[in-house]
């Protein structure tokens, strides 16, 4: 299985980062269960110099639960709202939790650092701009075919309210919202003025 060499990636991210080799000292003896929905489970442990990971069933301290992509995306930084829309479960001690994902976030492999080990380090260099090149592309790409699709569907299909006219319809809203609410509060203090003797 992939476990063993995942687990000497993250082995190898532990001397990189004070703070790594302390979480790992703290976790000594703890660990992390990791349930993808119907996929696998996963137990992360610490022995407090390394970590290790394990496929089965053990008992963990803390379990995290949810899919493959909603799990990956807690090495982010939409980890606490994954958790708060229910996307991702956590069962057990939440402080292990967020010490072993913080953990993960500090060995973390570095992609450029890792190919530099097989090609040397222009080469990975050079291979990582390539790269980043490509998915900034891809992103703007991205993001102008969404906008020209959303002028398409607004202007010419008129599927969509325009962005302008849209806004301009919930400032409307909101003005009439205020009015009737100072309209509310002037009949309150007439019927409170009429209702005194």
């Amino acid at each position: 299985m992939l476990l063993k060499p995942l687990e000497h990636l993250l082995n190898r991210g532990l001397p990189r980062s004070v703070r790594a080799r302390e979480l790992a000292a703290a976790l000594s003896g703890r660990s992390l269960a990791i349930e993808a929905s119907d996929i696998a489970r996963v137990r992360l442990s610490s022995d407090g110099t390394l970590l290790s990971l394990e496929a089965g069933t053990a008992p963990a301290d803390a379990t995290l639960r949810g899919g493959p992509f909603s799990l990956a995306s807690l090495l982010g930084e939409g980890a606490r709202a994954q958790l708060q829309q229910g996307v991702v479960t956590l069962e057990g001690d939440s402080e292990v939790a967020q010490q072993f994902q913080e953990l993960l976030h500090l060995c973390r492999p570095d992609p450029e650092e890792e190919l530099a080990l097989v090609i040397g380090d222009v080469g990975a260099h050079g291979l990582a701009r390539l790269a980043n090149a490509g998915l900034d592309l891809a992103r703007r790409a991205a993001a102008t075919g969404l906008r020209n699709t959303a002028e398409f569907l607004a202007h010419e299909r008129a599927d969509l309210v325009p962005r302008a006219e849209g806004e301009q319809f919930l400032r409307g809203v909101d003005a009439v919202r205020e009015g009737v609410d100072r309209a509310a509060a002037r009949l309150e203090i007439l019927a409170r003025r009429r209702a005194a003797p």
